[in-house]
């Protein structure tokens, strides 16, 4: 497709840089596949759009501090972004930043019992880098990492400490995240009751989102375009849900679209969505049958993306248009902290 379709000018003033005050207290920007805006409305009225016998299937992958700020023997500055276990014990793939010339083995110092020693690359933009610790690893990550906020999210001071709960959803569970799949970031508890007095159940999917998630399209096509791949888990209980929910006339709603690439990635040619684990580097454009899910739910996303790319392949090219020019006209909060659309 035409990348400048998924082009827009948006406010810098409009990307939010912290969350609301109230977690479900957002704006609900309701759209119609093919057909455009349908309503304002706000994350607390979810219910009005759905039905009884609806399943939602949100993300629990959690967060995990993985940000690291060291120092190299000779006093540089060094950034360690830890994406995911390696083979081999205490190895990861991470992103580097500041790291110069320097060369396999070398360490850089996180903390006085935490040290990062430099491996070879292993591909693309990544590094393997083995994480000592003195004591559990874990608790060192949790004591010296800080929240990998994603780059438009720009405050003098960085992470605060509230963002460790904040960006981090109510489904969390599966640790090894390194951005929130932040559809989910609007459910509270309560707003979870509410749904399932009104029929409308959720059952949770696992893909662990990894830094490819921000990453701009610069090729000249989406055909061309390429993401690392992800991990992702279809729990039994999940494929059962989806079962039952197809067999009734029930609807899937997918809570983000880290769970649309899990659901769709994992569906069969029939619809059916089985169990199971794997990797997925899929790229959805205009023109991709969609054979797991129903409706979605999700955040506003950065102009000439894959994700954006994603929802007008949901919502139609055109119906994508009008609803993000609402949105700017309206005024609503953009990005991870942002706002959020329902598409039907």
């Amino acid at each position: 497709m035409d990348l400048e379709a998924l082009d827009y000018t948006l406010d810098p003033a409009l990307i939010a840089q912290r969350p609301l005050a109230a977690r479900d207290g957002g704006r609900l920007l309701v759209v119609g596949r093919d057909e455009g805006v349908r309503a304002h409305a706000s994350v607390r009225e979810l219910g009005a759009w759905l039905g009884a016998g609806d399943l939602l299937v949100p993300n629990d992958a959690a967060v995990v501090p993985a940000r690291l700020r060291g120092r190299r023997a000779t006093g540089g500055a060094v950034e360690v972004l830890v994406v995911e276990p390696a083979e081999g014990e205490g190895r990861w793939r991470c992103l580097t930043r500041n790291l110069g010339r320097a060369q396999p083995g070398e360490r850089i110092q996180v903390g006085p019992d935490l040290e990062c020693v430099l491996g070879e690359r292993s591909g693309g933009p990544y590094r393997e880098v083995q994480l000592r610790a003195d004591g559990d690893l874990a608790a060192a990550l949790v004591r010296y990492g800080e929240v990998p906020l994603p780059p438009y999210i720009r405050r003098p001071s960085g992470p605060e400490p509230a963002d460790r709960a904040r960006y981090q959803t109510v489904f969390a569970r599966v640790p090894g995240a390194v951005a929130a799949p932040t559809a989910g970031l609007h459910f509270t508890a309560a707003l979870l009751e509410r749904l399932a007095r009104q029929g409308i159940q959720h059952a949770a999917l696992t893909l662990l989102v990894g830094p490819a998630t921000f990453l701009p399209v610069r090729t000249g096509s989406l055909a061309a375009h390429r993401v690392p791949a992800e991990r992702y888990v279809i729990p039994e209980a999940t494929a059962a849900a989806i079962a039952r929910t197809r067999a009734a006339g029930g609807r899937i709603v997918a809570v983000g679209t880290t769970s649309v690439r899990a659901l769709e990635s994992a569906a069969q040619s029939d619809g059916t969505v089985p169990a199971g684990s794997g990797r997925t580097d899929l790229v959805i454009a205009p023109g991709h049958r969609f054979r797991a899910v129903d409706a979605l739910l999700t955040n506003l996303h950065l102009p000439r993306s894959s994700l954006l790319a994603l929802v007008a392949a949901f919502a139609g090219v055109e119906a994508t248009r009008a609803a993000y020019r609402s949105a700017t006209a309206q005024g609503y909060r953009f990005y991870s902290y942002g706002d959020a659309m329902l598409i039907l």
